[in-house]
């Protein structure tokens, strides 16, 4: 499969880190950043790369060659006046054959494509992004997706959002086929040439892939993995230190994650009962602190929740999407972000009123049993022995100690944890200082 990594851009917001080198020649502990996406690349089979270079293309030229000395090949395009971030694409047409990674030279990843890929090819689209959460979604471009993963809307920075919204970013990775660039109505020899005083110019996200969404031939694809912008000064030190410390690398799903898994009802949210409502949800005190640290440690944070108002009929399955939008939402404008939600629908015990008969049942997810942690270590490749569970409820120290987690409790009982504080804060603390 081809890989088209886009390294045009003049990088004007880091002017400051570096304002005589092109933006992907800008260094990540003394590595070039396209330098180490080449590698990450390379190191999983893909070594048949095109690069698009416009600002000091020389230099970028001059650096990599043909790519023999990094053991890939390397094609250029070189844009002698700019096309839009897409309108390449156009002019390489004939030399995208087949589906193709299409990457952002400017930012900072290491994700197991081979399963990106996987992904896209089982469903069958035209397009799949790699979609994860970030610490700043209410700035952010935004996914709104189904159950399947196919994408519905795309919410541009500049356009009105929700009140509440899934924590779905797009990150700028994408499978593509060369289909959709036809299916854009785009004239190719067109692009490039003047119109009406202007460069006739292509925007990837407006003008391809925002039209896909609500047709069923794109999709998301989430993934905790680490891909970061480093397009500021601040955002370039932050992914220096994160590289330095091993947080980039750890995060790709090759390698085993660990995870804090955190109930929700009395853990992550005030305690009402039966929450049956978006107007009920509160985040206890210090929720967006504690999830932020387990952000920074590069563990994943994931919430593990029993639901039984589905199955008694009190909550709809979209109704309790929106709880979790909020949820999302909340720690968004903190800074915070989780990395999975799990719920158990089910419920074991018959004769409520307008109660759904087929999720009545004895079920391997409803905690104290383990299935939701399981289903989640399967998804993201987590190594439970190493992981946590923290809870305020026997049922979740149960299910914790099921899956083979060590385990936290919120309160002061007793149930045979490891941990207990008073606070999710004050337990997540604990648990990074082990």
């Amino acid at each position: 499969m081809k890989t088209v990594i886009m390294a045009g851009g003049k990088g004007t917001r880091i002017s400051s880190v570096a304002s005589d080198i092109p933006k992907p020649m800008i260094k990540i502990d003394g590595v070039p950043v396209l330098e180490r996406e080449i590698c990450c690349l390379r190191e999983q089979g893909f070594t048949d790369l095109i690069l698009t270079v416009s600002h000091m293309s020389e230099q970028i030229i001059g650096y990599f060659g043909d790519g023999s000395r990094l053991g890939v090949n390397i094609e250029y395009f070189v844009e002698e006046q700019p096309l839009g971030n897409a309108g390449a694409l156009f002019k390489l047409r004939d030399k995208l054959t087949e589906d193709f990674l299409l990457l952002n030279a400017d930012a900072v990843f290491d994700i197991d494509f081979n399963r990106f890929v996987d992904y896209h090819r089982k469903k069958g689209g035209l397009v799949t992004l790699f979609t994860h959460p970030n610490s700043h979604p209410y700035d952010s471009g935004l996914l709104i997706a189904d159950g399947d993963g196919t994408a519905l809307k795309w919410l541009a920075k500049e356009d009105q959002r929700p009140q509440w919204y899934r924590n779905r970013v797009n990150a700028g990775l994408h499978v593509i086929s060369p289909k959709a660039l036809d299916m854009s109505g785009i004239d190719a020899d067109a692009v490039g040439t003047e119109k009406d005083g202007k460069t006739v110019k292509v925007d990837l996200d407006r003008q391809i892939l925002k039209p896909l969404c609500g047709t069923g031939k794109m999709f998301c694809y989430d993934s905790p993995e680490y891909v970061k912008d480093m397009g500021t000064p601040d955002r370039y030190a932050a992914v220096c230190a994160d590289f330095k410390n091993g947080v980039v690398q750890a995060k790709n799903l090759r390698s085993k994650q660990r995870a804090i898994f955190l109930d929700r009802d009395g853990t992550l949210n005030k305690y009402v009962g039966f929450l049956r409502n978006t107007d009920e949800f509160e985040l206890v005190s210090g929720a967006a602190e504690a999830v932020k640290l387990i952000n920074a440690s590069g563990c994943l944070a994931i919430v593990a929740t029993n639901q039984p108002v589905i199955a008694r009929g009190e909550v709809t399955f979209d109704e309790l999407a929106e709880i979790h939008n909020k949820m999302e939402t909340l720690l968004g404008h903190e800074g915070a972000y989780l990395d999975g939600i799990y719920f158990c629908p089910h419920h074991p015990h018959k004769g409520y009123e307008g109660e759904v008969p087929e999720l009545k049942i004895e079920c391997e997810c409803r905690k104290p049993k383990a299935g939701m942690l399981l289903k989640a270590a399967e998804d993201f490749n987590i190594d439970l022995s190493q992981s946590w569970m923290i809870g305020d409820g026997e049922n979740d120290i149960l299910a914790g100690k099921a899956a083979g987690c060590r385990t936290a409790l919120i309160g002061n009982e007793s149930f045979g944890q490891d941990i207990t504080a008073e606070t999710l804060t004050e337990a997540v603390k604990l648990i990074l200082k082990q």
